[in-house]
């Protein structure tokens, strides 16, 4: 029992270790856990510093600083230099953005996964595909990064992405710079294995995809959030984060950004290049739907292809199910990013990997993507109808947009409100990295409800809800 009286002293946090057994670090670290996930200790809350934690519980004050560095590699806490340690904003938050209820009343519009109507041309590349002499290979083990022709086939979709004139110059990246993964969330996690050490810190925005988060716990990789001014990083945020807070690296979305659907300007990309560059940081740029924009810009690794990892996944633009992803990766990370992949996989599967490559080769990649950006924009037409007043501006093939609440709910109590009346949405404090109060807006999905008139029916639910 703690020897020092602090019966009439303000802490936010007194916890008790009579009933604790076992190492005292870890028994105490336990115990904040627990108390941040009951909601004991809520978001945002500032924990008493170490040393005056330590004199209350009579320990060394290096047990508290492994307490808080343990939680905090788990994504509980967030530190920042001379700001102290407060419960981070989303401890309590769900990470997992899966749908899988099976309550057919439900309209699902929390999950991003597209209409599936595209699969239909997939079954046909893959039937005709297991009739060939071969097919048999399919089915057996493959290249760890893939075969030449996989990565022939994933240097021609990386240059889809790029503008009309980018694509006749010269390109960032060939054969020999090309792995490919099981899908875009295999090759982050393969990423944050095979260039990050336990307890590095990687700044992100403010707001992001719940998938880097999972992630970086797996290996006790601390996200930070980098400032941002509407919506873009600035060089003066970036360089702080890595003088202060000694980041390694950097995970940017340029293109409808999960979950803000904000497309990062071209300015903004040149300069985080360039910082990478001068700072020597590692950039992770996610492109899951840079080939949704309509008008794309270059990606930050045509600008510093030495410095960044660049992820492009075909499950936003051709079918979630191919689980393929072509990843543009420095020669200094290629054998790591290799070995990593080979530890989690050994090999990507033979058959979704030449399904895909031979949707890119023949055109039906392209006639899939053509056809899902019309059908966004369809939807997105009745979103902004529907949700006018409340729905933020985004580009009109965006699969995803947020929507901004009244300032009497916040994004979790909403969410729970659209649960009760059949939609699934997910509010902001899923998404929020750092300690800073959440901001009152929800995700929405517009892809995923099966038909125009599903989504029309739970657009003007949760519309009833805002204007309650």
């Amino acid at each position: 029992m703690p020897v020092n009286s602090f019966d009439n002293y303000p802490m936010s946090w007194k916890p008790d270790l009579s009933n604790l057994t076992g190492p005292k670090y870890t028994a105490l670290a336990e115990l904040l856990e627990r108390d941040i996930k009951s909601g004991k200790l809520k978001a945002g809350t500032k924990l008493p510093p170490q040393r005056e934690l330590a004199d209350f519980l009579d320990l060394n004050p290096s047990t508290i600083s492994k307490v808080y560095r343990l939680c905090g590699q788990k994504g509980l806490l967030s530190a920042s230099v001379g700001n102290g340690t407060y419960v981070s904003s989303d401890a309590a938050a769900s990470p997992v953005l899966l749908c899988g209820r099976e309550d057919s009343r439900m309209i699902e519009m929390g999950a991003i996964v597209p209409f599936v109507t595209s699969n239909l041309k997939v079954k046909e590349y893959t039937e005709r595909l297991i009739k060939t002499p071969d097919a048999l290979n399919l089915f057996s083990y493959g290249s760890p990064e893939g075969t030449l022709r996989q990565r022939k086939a994933g240097v021609a979709w990386l240059q889809r992405a790029l503008p009309e004139s980018s694509r006749r110059g010269a390109f960032y990246t060939d054969t020999d710079h090309i792995v490919l993964a099981a899908a875009g969330q295999n090759g982050l996690t393969a990423a944050l294995s095979a260039c990050f050490e336990t307890s590095d810190k990687i700044g992100t925005e403010p707001m992001t995809y719940p998938g880097i988060k999972t992630a970086a716990k797996l290996f006790g990789i601390q996200l930070l959030p980098v400032r941002s001014r509407d919506r873009e990083l600035t060089s003066e945020s970036i360089r702080y984060a890595v003088q202060n807070e000694n980041i390694k690296g950097l995970y940017v979305i340029p293109d409808y950004q999960n979950p803000t659907s904000h497309t990062m300007s071209l300015e903004t990309r040149k300069m985080i290049a360039a910082v990478a560059r001068e700072e020597n940081l590692l950039v992770i740029e996610d492109g899951i739907n840079s080939l949704l924009v309509e008008e794309p810009l270059p990606p930050v690794a045509s600008f510093a292809p030495e410095q960044v990892i660049h992820i492009s996944s075909l499950s936003k633009t051709v079918s979630p199910g191919l689980r393929t992803a072509f990843i543009h990766v420095p020669e200094c990370f290629h054998e790591k990013l290799v070995t990593a992949l080979y530890s989690m996989n050994i090999c990507v599967s033979p058959l979704l990997a030449t399904v895909s490559a031979s949707l890119i080769e023949d055109g039906g990649a392209d006639q899939i993507l053509a056809e899902r950006k019309k059908g966004i924009k369809e939807r997105n037409q009745i979103v902004d109808q529907i949700l006018k007043d409340f729905v933020l501006p985004s580009g009109s093939t965006s699969p995803l947009r947020l929507v901004q609440l009244p300032q009497y709910f916040t994004g979790k109590s909403f969410e729970i409100c659209a649960r009760q009346a059949g939609v699934e949405v997910y509010g902001a404090e899923r998404f929020f990295v750092g300690n800073r109060t959440p901001e009152k807006t929800i995700r929405i999905s517009v892809t995923t409800p099966a038909s125009l008139e599903s989504l029309a029916d739970g657009l003007e639910r949760l519309r009833a809800l805002l204007q309650q």
